[in-house]
């Protein structure tokens, strides 16, 4: 009685998830900094016309032609290989990963021998500043009970030199949150320090933030250094390291640094979007969805996101000292907010920068509906 109850379950609140999405797709905050109606109409136009060609400047990159690949999770551009993809799925396969070109068609497969995959939500891909190799990163970090397990892990691999099956040692990195356990499907690897960050998955969601140098004999303490968008499901850094974007079920934000939201960007409609990455050049996003044949698709950046990062990377001129003392001490503030997370930029950035109020609305939605269900089948089961 119980599984059938479960079943029940899935089955209602996967109706009511589909319903608060496409009332997402519709929500103001979801399109662009301006969020209009008409932008709305145009995504929801866009997703039934054919999928060739360019739509508002998206464009369909390629397919994922290879059956093993049905639940695309995790999404990175390989380093110092041109034209290859790496992938791997969610929960409910081993730990391996895929390559792919941009066909869409695998070129090799690898399994982690040293690894298990309880629930792989996301990955990242960065360079080895020492030695100018590349270095890919899987998280196995989805904690749907928020408590579950005591402590996640993250595997760190160096990219293979042949795209020819193989089975690879990976590093193996434990992981705590200081503020209790969470749900997460977002890493992202800062290109200039190497650091790793984790994305939470919540109403309420957070960035957090590892040590800079992370240990194999213990557990690392992940740190909260800024809000994230309302159940974020990946995240990536830009090549150069100016910016970071979340990815949601609905849109996609771009950050300066946590909680300096710079653009809200208009993603193609998907029927689960699970995964996004920076172009090699960093003038596009690339953004991909579970399912068989799961499309991915390049999103050219506005350019308020490049103009913005300039400016904020062009020093003004001072005229005198004590303007440049004015400066460099702002400056000095500004690094410690974004790399520690002091009391006060918490404060600021809990204002929920990128957080439409009515994306909440819907999720609040959710949250209400499943309520009502779980009550409802409690009733029944007695």
């Amino acid at each position: 009685m119980v599984c059938r109850t479960g079943a029940v379950l899935v089955r209602l609140l996967a109706v009511v998830g589909l319903i608060a999405l496409w009332t997402g797709l519709a929500a103001p905050g979801a399109y662009g900094a301006g969020g209009t109606a008409q932008a709305a109409g145009d995504v929801r136009g866009r997703a039934m016309a054919g999928e060739s060609g360019r739509r508002g400047g998206e464009e369909l990159l390629f397919r994922f032609t290879d059956p093993r690949i049905s639940e695309s999770s995790g999404l990175a551009v390989s380093p110092t290989h041109k034209g290859i993809y790496y992938t791997h799925n969610d929960s409910g396969d081993g730990p391996r990963f895929f390559a792919v070109g941009a066909d869409g068609r695998t070129r090799a497969t690898f399994t982690l021998a040293n690894a298990t995959a309880r629930d792989w939500e996301g990955m990242a891909a960065s360079v080895d500043r020492a030695t100018g190799k590349g270095v890919l990163w899987f998280a196995d970090i989805g904690d749907n009970l928020n408590g579950a397990w005591p402590d996640i892990s993250v595997y760190k691999v160096i990219e293979p030199e042949r795209m020819a099956d193989a089975t690879l040692r990976a590093t193996r990195y434990r992981f705590r949150y200081e503020d209790g356990p969470r749900n997460a499907e977002g890493i992202m690897v800062h290109p200039g320090t190497g650091r790793l960050y984790v994305v939470s998955k919540e109403f309420s969601g957070s960035i957090y933030e590892a040590p800079a140098k992370l240990r194999t004999d213990r557990i690392n303490i992940l740190r909260r250094v800024g809000p994230a968008p309302i159940m974020a499901t990946d995240a990536a850094y830009s090549p150069d390291g100016s910016n970071f974007v979340i990815r949601t079920y609905f849109s996609a934000s771009v950050y300066r640094a946590p909680g300096k939201l710079i653009a809200r960007v208009t993603m193609p409609a998907l029927d689960q979007a699970e995964s996004i990455a920076y172009t090699p050049d960093g003038m596009s996003l690339l953004t991909g969805s579970e399912g068989k044949n799961s499309p991915v698709y390049r999103v050219p950046l506005p350019e308020e996101v490049f103009s913005k990062v300039a400016a904020e990377h062009t020093p003004e001129p001072s005229g005198t000292a004590k303007e440049t003392g004015k400066a460099t001490a702002k400056a000095e503030a500004e690094a410690d907010r974004g790399s520690s997370g002091t009391a006060a930029a918490a404060a600021d950035e809990d204002r929920g920068e990128g957080v439409p109020l009515r994306m909440i609305l819907v999720w609040l939605a959710i949250a209400a509906g499943a309520t009502a269900i779980i009550a409802v089948i409690a009733r029944l089961a007695r």
